[in-house]
């Protein structure tokens, strides 16, 4: 059986794909656990959140306002019904599991601590707090104003009409907010692994 025809089995086939590498090319006296594990699964999440989160801004969005004036055309809600409650679940929960890895990453590192890292204060400088806090603000974002305005949007909970227009602008604004925080927490996020800041 091909593992390429289901989305379930293309990811087990990149786990362990992925796996069986780290085995390969690592060291001997390392191994797939503890820093490396959290930091690895930290990235892999956050490829797929950010990505998404490009995706519904730069995307869907536009093309949602096109469906809207194409009158002859198949209109959004194909969109509305089918596509973005599943995108917007892979979003919300690669949201979470990039905080939460990043917050397991940050409380087993020698390097930084996760509370002294939240609190500015850890030794290795300030650009992984500064990259923390920025994601947990876009963290925040989804999960309470983007997420519950979404739900009304696409019908899952009831609003007036009113409610709804109301809901779009602040999901929008939220998620735009997010795009401008990804940029310089990406440049945190890998500044601080690689040494500095890019310039």
């Amino acid at each position: 059986m091909n593992p390429l025809t289901s989305v379930k089995g293309t990811i087990v086939t990149g786990f362990v794909l992925a796996i069986l590498v780290a085995f390969y090319l690592s060291p001997e006296n390392s191994s797939l656990i503890g820093r490396n594990l959290s930091v690895w699964l930290h990235a892999l999440f956050g490829v797929t959140w950010v990505g998404l989160l490009y995706y519904f801004n730069f995307v869907q969005v536009p093309a949602m306002g096109e469906a809207l004036a194409d009158e002859g055309g198949p209109g959004p809600a194909a969109i509305g019904k089918y596509i973005a409650p599943k995108a917007l679940l892979w979003f919300r929960m690669s949201a979470a599991a990039t905080w939460l890895t990043g917050a397991w990453a940050l409380s087993i590192s020698p390097q930084y601590g996760f509370v002294k890292t939240f609190l500015f204060n850890a030794p290795a400088g300030d650009m992984m707090s500064l990259g923390a806090w920025l994601g947990t603000i876009m963290l925040f974002n989804v999960w309470v104003l983007i997420w519950p305005n979404q739900k009304k949007i696409l019908g899952m909970v009831e609003a007036s009409t009113e409610e709804i227009a109301k809901a779009k602008f602040t999901a929008a604004m939220a998620s735009r907010t997010n795009v401008v925080l990804s940029v310089p927490m990406l440049l945190c996020m890998i500044g601080a692994g690689h040494g500095g800041y890019l310039f």
